[in-house]
Order: structure tokens, then C-alpha cells, then sequence
């Protein structure tokens, strides 16, 4: 455990250090990055200590806070969410020495590292905290740092509003978690995790069940499920690339985290709790991909597939508690294992994109889809490694989502067998089946608009490919998905510690109920290997057979076009546009469409633009109506400081009397 406190205080001083030198933007830079990555490396290590042995260590100081302790516990749990933190925000760091060069003339590069450093401090002492104040106050600086990340271009009215939208999100569901554990600990005078135990829920069921709907609205926010994924589209963009990617890849999961360290404290789980999961998983999963579908700003694309991703977890998670609800501990571990493993994969593959997309935006300052294109022959480097994460996040084999989404249809095709889950499973491989076909669907739109084809809106010329301290991030993770992949029985076996945690199962029967999978996982990934292989062997082959000819130029029939030009190619709108118009009930796009006229047309468009329909037929409504109501209430303010006082002293008199009542 001192390895933790170590590597917080040295992240948390690494900031302040970069802070008090940012008026030197070089130095800022280095030691903001340089701190973070030596934090995280020490911090990694008691990490990847207690995923291998499987041991929990603990630290325990009394405070003198109500309910408070500086309680901390390093179990398998805590474990393996520290690493994928850890791991990517150093991936992250090196990445944003480079990405963050072009703002040093006009932002205090200082004060960005010192808030990047405190979130992913906080981040770990989320993770480890074994107290409920000392989680809040640490979920509470985690907000407000990514909140002062988000507004890092304040100066942008979009970013002002990106900002204050999470940040009024973020507390309102922190709202929902603060009455979480005044419920959880309401028959102990201590806020210790070791406190939260299922005798001490005397309300029963119900009262379980309510701290679960609790846990789900609140973390649930913070993780993204929807309807209270509103604030991740607008905060995702908003931010710098590297930490759109830690935002994306590692923060929203501390919401997975809350919610799984929760179920722990509930005990046995009821049958619902696992069906609003799937419900919530297929809701995210299904409507968060085609609402990407629809989006044309390439980050914003991205911030959609988050929500989808969650939502893909939220189906493991969910048949994961059916299984311990109905004892059917196959399904279970399966469902959970997948969850959990999905966790890492998209923290992987998600921050490969973002970084992706951040090198997009260095080389071209462009986020717009529709005005790219080509970028493939000036960005060899960036566009391979993107599209390595395009085929990792649409589940494909050999590389690391595929893994975890095999997990979860093995679990789902097991529970279609059995009674009481077969509606809920055959719902969960429909739920997964859409979702990969869609995801597919968006990314030939993404990578295939955007490097491929002919430039669009930004001249060849003025494109230029990434420097190595971009490359090199990015080519870590890409190789994370592929090592993944490619190692997913070793992998699959080490998350017995982890799923043990979670499902209270003793690890022996974990790895009895894994090793079904182990088998046709490798099979497949063989087979997509052998592929893969065949095909770059016929590349070799033409390219080997036309190397020792000269070749020749010709016309070829055309259609009449001697000449193509960007604007024969499919845009984004048009490329999803069969798509969008086939779920136009729930994306209710908006078309500008100019059509052709004439017999020989000069010009005509489409054009489409998608809003989110829960901010603008639930959310907006919702909080005007609450402006008004609160509006009736303005002739309190009188603007006399004496009022106010009064208005002090009523209430204490009141709560005193309430109190001797």
C-alpha cells in the first residue's frame, strides 16, 4: 500500500511543481508528464502484485472527520481498475507532451498538468478507498479536476457550456450516491466499507433494492448509461485528445467501479436487479451506436460509442447478477468476467481512438468529418493504428473486444437454455448482434471517409503526419488489443481473482467455469490468424509479381466521368443516411437536402445534423420547468444581508425545536 501513497503523492506533486513553473511552458510540460508517468509506473506495480497473487493489503489512519477514516484496501477489485487507470493516463501523458506544444503560446500549460495529475490521483483514490467520505471527497476532486480539463479552451462558448453541463451532471448524481451511503450505513456510526455488510440492511429486500436503483442512478451518471449520458457527448469533444481518452476510457468506468463495489455490500441480488441491467445495457448499447452513426464530429462519434461500450458492459453485468440471483454460477462468472474484461478492453482500444482522432485534429485542426479525406496517404502511421482500434472496438478477432463480448454471448447462449433467463439471454444476443453491425456500419463511415478517397476540405498539402511522441502512445495501445487477443486464455485466467471478488465464488470454480470458453476462443482466433495470414501473403505475392514490370496507363470506362473529384464521393450524411432514415423514430435526424435540378445539375448537398432526444425532449424540458417553479420562489431574495440572516436563524430555531420534539 505504501507504493499507492507513494505514487498519489508524486502525482499530486507533479502537478503543483508544473503549476508553479508554467510560466516556462517547456519545463510545465516535462514535469507534468514526466510526473505522471513515474507516478503511474509506481503505482502499476502493487497493482499487477495483487491481480497476480490475489492478496489484499490494507491502511487504516483514524481522522477526525465525522464518519470519516483514511481508510485504504488493495484488493483483486481495486486492483484491476487501478491498472487500467494507471496504465492509460501514462500512455495518456506522453501522448499530451507532444498534443498540448501548439497551446503553449496561448494557455498556462502549468495549470492543465497540475489538474490532468490530480484527476488521475483521485482516480486511484477512488479505487481504493475503503471509506465512504474518503470516497466522496475523492469522486468530488476527481469532478472538479476533470470539470477544469473540460474548459481548458474557456475561451470557446461550446466549451463554457460542455463544461457546466458535466459538471451539473456529475452532482447530481453524486447527490444519489451521498444518500447511497447515508441508507448503507444507516444502522453503524461509520462510513467503513467494512461497515456495509447485507445483515446490516434490516429493511430486507426492499431496502436493498433501493440502494441498488440508488447505486445505478448514481454511478450510473457518472458512468454513462442512459437516459444520464447527456453531458458525455458534449464534455468528450470538448476536452484535449489525451484526456478525451482518459475521460472516455478509464474515468467513466470509476462509475462501473462504484456500482460493483456496491453490489458486494448488497448480497444475494434479486432476479430484477440483472433485468435493468439488460435493459439499461440494451437501451446504451443499441441507441448509443446510432446516435454515432449520426454524428459528424469525429470526437463526438466517439463519445457515442462510449455510451455503447458501457452499455455492452452493462449486458455482461447484468446476466452476471441473474446468474448469482438464480444460482446458476456458469452464468454468473461468464457474464461478469466478460463485463469486467470489456472494462479493459475498451480502455484500450477507446483511448487508441481518441488519440487517434487527436492526431486527426493536430494534422489538419479539422473535427468535422465531412471535410476530410485522403489523410491515409499523408498519415500512413495515424491511419493504420486507428483502423487497428476501429476493428478492436467492433468486436472482431483476433484483436482484444472481440474477447469480451465472447465471453458475454457464451454466457448469454448458456442462460437461453436455462429457465428463468432464456427471454433475458436470447434479448442479450440480439442486444449484441446489433450493436457489432451497427459499430461496423459507423467505422467503414469513420476510417473510410476520413483516410480514404480524395481530400475534401483541407488541401493535401497542408496535412502532415505525427511526430514519434504521438506515434509511440498510440502503437502501445494498439498493441495492448493485438497482445490481448492474441494471449486471451492467459488473460481470461488471470481475471479469476477479480471475478471472485465480485461474485464471492471461490477461484477454482471460476477457472472450472472458464475453461468451457478457453477452448473455441482459441479456435476462432486461430482461424481469424490463418486469414489474416492468407490474405497478406496474396499482397506480398501481387505486389512481388508486378515489382518487375513497368506499369502502363490507360483509360478505363468511367461512366462518362473523366475526371472525379471529391464531390462524387459518398459523405458522411450520405454514407448513413439508409441507416439513420431506417431509426429515424429515435434518432429524429434533421435532413437539408438540395436536391439536383436540371438536366445537367451544377451542385447539390445533403446535409444532417442529429441532436440528442433525451437532452431536448427530456432534459431541457424538465430543468425549464424546474427554473419556473423555482422562479415562484424569487421575492425571497430580498437582497438584505439582515433578511438573510433571519432566514439563518428561523431554520436553526426550527431544527432546534424539531430536535427537542
Amino acid at each position: 500500500m505504501q507504493f499507492i501513497l507513494i505514487s498519489i503523492m508524486l502525482l499530486s506533486f507533479s502537478g503543483l511543481c508544473s503549476f508553479f513553473f508554467g510560466r516556462h511552458p517547456r519545463l510545465a510540460n516535462i514535469m507534468g508528464s514526466g510526473g505522471t508517468v513515474l507516478g503511474c509506473a509506481i503505482g502499476l506495480f502493487p497493482a499487477v502484485m495483487t491481480l497476480w497473487t490475489g492478496q489484499t493489503s490494507k491502511f487504516h489512519l483514524s481522522w477526525q472527520i465525522p464518519f470519516g477514516s483514511f481508510s485504504l484496501q488493495l484488493d483483486a477489485l481495486s486492483a484491476f481498475f487501478l491498472f487500467a487507470i494507471l496504465f492509460l493516463s501514462a500512455v495518456a501523458a506522453i501522448y499530451g507532451n507532444t498534443y498540448l506544444r501548439d497551446y503553449q503560446k496561448r494557455k498556462n500549460l502549468g495549470a492543465s498538468w497540475l489538474f490532468f495529475n490530480v484527476l488521475v490521483a483521485s482516480m486511484a483514490m477512488v479505487v481504493v478507498s475503503h471509506n465512504g467520505m474518503l470516497f466522496l471527497m475523492a469522486w468530488e476532486i476527481m469532478s472538479l479536476a476533470s470539470f477544469f480539463l473540460v474548459t481548458f479552451e474557456d475561451e470557446k462558448e461550446s466549451v463554457q457550456k460542455a463544461g457546466w453541463f458535466y459538471l451539473i451532471a456529475t452532482h447530481i448524481g453524486t447527490a444519489f450516491i451521498f444518500i447511497l451511503f447515508i441508507l448503507l450505513s444507516h444502522q453503524e456510526p461509520s462510513l467503513d466499507f467494512d461497515q456495509f455488510t447485507p445483515s446490516g440492511m434490516n429493511g430486507g429486500a426492499s431496502l436493498a433494492g433501493l440502494a441498488f436503483l440508488l447505486s445505478v442512478i448514481g454511478f450510473g451518471t457518472k458512468a454513462g448509461f442512459m437516459p444520464f449520458h447527456v453531458w458525455l457527448p458534449e464534455a468528450h469533444p470538448a476536452a484535449p485528445s489525451h484526456v478525451s481518452a482518459v475521460m472516455s476510457g478509464v474515468m467513466i468506468k470509476t462509475g462501473i467501479y462504484g456500482l460493483l463495489r456496491t453490489l458486494t455490500f448488497l448480497g444475494q441480488p434479486e432476479p430484477w436487479w440483472g433485468w435493468v441491467l439488460i435493459a439499461i445495457g440494451l437501451t446504451s448499447g443499441v441507441l448509443g451506436v446510432l446516435f454515432a452513426l449520426a454524428q459528424h464530429d469525429l470526437k463526438r462519434l466517439l463519445a457515442y460509442h462510449s455510451v455503447e461500450n458501457i452499455g455492452i458492459i452493462a449486458l455482461g453485468l447484468g446476466l452476471g447478477v441473474l446468474g448469482l440471483a438464480l444460482n446458476q454460477p456458469v452464468l454468473a462468472v461468464l457474464g461478469i468476467g466478460g463485463g469486467l474484461l470489456h472494462v479493459l478492453n475498451h480502455a484500450l482500444f477507446k483511448g487508441l481512438l481518441f488519440l487517434g482522432a487527436g492526431a486527426v485534429l493536430h494534422a489538419t485542426g479539422v473535427r468535422n468529418i465531412e471535410k476530410l479525406g485522403g489523410l491515409m496517404r499523408h498519415m500512413p502511421w495515424t491511419g493504420a493504428l486507428f483502423l487497428i482500434g476501429s476493428f478492436a472496438i467492433c468486436g472482431l478477432p483476433p484483436l482484444n473486444g472481440f474477447v469480451s463480448e465472447f465471453l458475454i454471448y457464451v454466457g448469454a447462449f448458456t442462460g437461453a437454455g436455462l429457465s428463468g433467463v432464456s427471454l433475458s439471454s436470447i434479448g442479450v444476443i440480439a442486444g449484441l448482434a446489433a450493436i457489432g453491425g451497427l459499430a461496423a456500419a459507423c467505422f467503414t463511415k469513420a476510417f473510410g471517409i476520413v483516410f480514404l478517397g480524395e481530400p475534401r476540405g483541407i488541401p493535401s498539402r497542408e496535412v502532415h503526419e505525427i511526430g514519434w511522441g504521438m506515434k509511440i502512445p498510440m502503437l502501445l495501445l494498439a498493441i495492448a488489443c493485438l497482445s490481448i487477443g492474441f494471449m486471451a486464455p492467459l488473460v481470461i485466467s488471470a481475471m479469476t481473482p477479480v471475478i471472485a471478488a465480485v461474485t464471492g465464488l471461490l477461484q477454482n470454480d471460476i477457472g472450472a467455469h472458464l475453461a468451457g470458453s478457453i477452448l473455441p476462443l482459441q479456435r476462432v482466433t486461430a482461424l481469424s490468424c490463418f486469414f489474416i495470414l492468407i490474405l497478406g501473403l496474396l499482397i506480398y505475392a501481387r505486389r512481388r509479381l508486378l515489382s518487375g514490370g513497368t506499369p502502363g496507363q490507360a483509360g478505363t470506362w468511367d461512366c462518362g466521368f473523366l475526371r472525379p473529384t471529391a464531390r462524387m464521393q459518398y459523405t458522411a450524411s450520405s454514407y448513413a443516411q439508409p441507416l439513420t432514415a431506417m431509426f429515424g423514430f429515435f434518432l429524429q435526424t434533421h435532413r437539408e437536402l438540395q436536391a439536383p435540378e436540371g438536366l445537367f445539375p451544377a451542385e447539390a448537398a445533403l446535409g444532417t445534423h442529429t441532436d440528442d432526444i433525451f437532452t431536448k425532449k427530456l432534459f431541457q424540458p424538465l430543468f425549464r420547468g424546474i427554473e419556473q417553479l423555482l422562479l415562484q420562489l424569487h421575492w425571497l431574495q430580498q437582497g438584505r444581508v439582515q433578511i438573510y440572516v433571519l432566514y439563518v436563524a428561523a431554520t436553526i430555531f426550527a431544527l432546534l425545536i424539531w430536535n427537542l420534539r
